[in-house]
């Protein structure tokens, strides 16, 4: 038998496309395979399961419904202050777990009864679109450009300069206006964050004693932590104030410190450095006087007060800051300034 006596659907696909002069599906990649057969769902040909679907869909939309006026009941009778034991997360807000679980309810149910719907009741026949050319027609293209060509010439652009020159700066300064808005949002970035107490000339006082220092009053190898001149414990911010502007102040022989920055902010070995941890923000009170460290007692993160404060163990990111100490002219220890860096831990403060 040749392929002459096989009918052509039977064909091997090489033959058979041989036969109509193409090429052969096997070898061609891009071929049209075709759309296999449609498959009718249970809800095309059951009402019954049609009708299950619908009230599916129904139930979670229902319950949207439901969660929503939860919502809102919550946000509107929950305590702002009570909190609620969930395991293994432990105590949180009750009014924020309230709020994201009835609205993650509603949402999710219009999400999922959506989906239900488009996949179950909605028609799910293929339709096909052929392609056609983006590329508009040659006359097309030619219209629309020359009637650009036209409308230039008409309007006089090019030729209007005072015109043109502008147009430009009145479309460039409006958005400005918009910047005008953004001040009532709120109020003004402050420097806070960035600052202490400490200012040139205020004397450093003594913690225990509530007395001024002189250099004399710092003895080789103590630690001493000392506050700014008129900030007091009865003060309403003295917590707030204290968390930055907390000092610890070591005497160290000259010849022993390595860090010529640290020298010359410093007077007679005497140095002045933050007392704020860079890790966590914990107060640093252990001080070894052999080596001349520092150690914070949370996570023992420790700092070379002889080299710059840098860290030479644990957590911390960064040395501590130094303050830069003279005497007045009552010979007490006075600050020549602020903190140059932030103090404390938090990155974006170091912005």
């Amino acid at each position: 038998m040749t392929s002459q006596d096989i009918p052509e659907e039977n064909l091997p696909a090489t033959e058979q496309d041989a036969e109509h002069g193409s090429v052969a599906v096997k070898d061609n990649p891009f071929a049209d395979p075709g759309l296999p057969p449609h498959e009718h769902r249970i809800q095309d040909i059951d009402e019954r399961a049609a009708r299950r679907s619908e009230r599916v869909v129904a139930m979670l939309f229902t319950i949207s419904m439901l969660a929503t006026i939860g919502f809102i009941a919550s946000y509107v009778t929950l305590d702002v202050d009570k909190s609620i034991y969930v395991f293994p997360i432990g105590h949180i807000s009750a009014l924020n777990f309230a709020l994201g679980l009835t609205l993650g309810v509603a949402l999710f149910c219009i999400g999922a009864g959506a989906v239900h719907w488009a996949r179950t009741l909605m028609s799910d026949e293929e339709v096909i679109q052929e392609r056609h050319p983006i590329e508009a027609e040659p006359e097309v293209k030619a219209k629309v450009l020359q009637d650009f060509a036209d409308g230039a010439r008409e309007s006089q652009f090019g030729r209007r300069k005072l015109i043109r020159n502008t147009m430009f700066g009145a479309l460039a300064l409006v958005p400005l206006s918009g910047v005008v808005l953004l001040r009532d949002l709120g109020p003004l970035p402050e420097k806070k964050l960035r600052t202490t107490a400490w200012k040139k000339g205020l004397k450093l006082v003594n913690m225990n004693t509530n007395l001024p220092l002189r250099p004399s009053d710092i003895a080789v190898g103590s630690l001493t932590f000392a506050k700014p001149e008129g900030v007091e414990e009865h003060d309403e911010d003295f917590q707030n104030v204290m968390a930055k502007a907390a000092l610890m102040i070591v005497r160290i022989q000259p010849d022993n410190i390595k860090d010529k920055q640290e020298l010359e902010w410093s007077h007679e070995g005497v140095v002045a450095y933050s007392k704020i941890c860079t890790h966590v923000g914990c107060p640093i009170s252990l001080y070894e006087q052999q080596t001349h460290h520092v150690l914070c007692p949370c996570h023992q993160s420790t700092f070379d007060l002889s080299d710059g404060a840098r860290v030479i163990f644990g957590p911390a990111g960064h040395a501590l800051p130094q303050l830069r100490i003279g005497v007045d002219e009552e010979g007490y220890l006075q600050a020549l300034g602020d903190f140059e860096e932030p103090v404390g831990p938090a990155f974006w403060e170091r912005g």
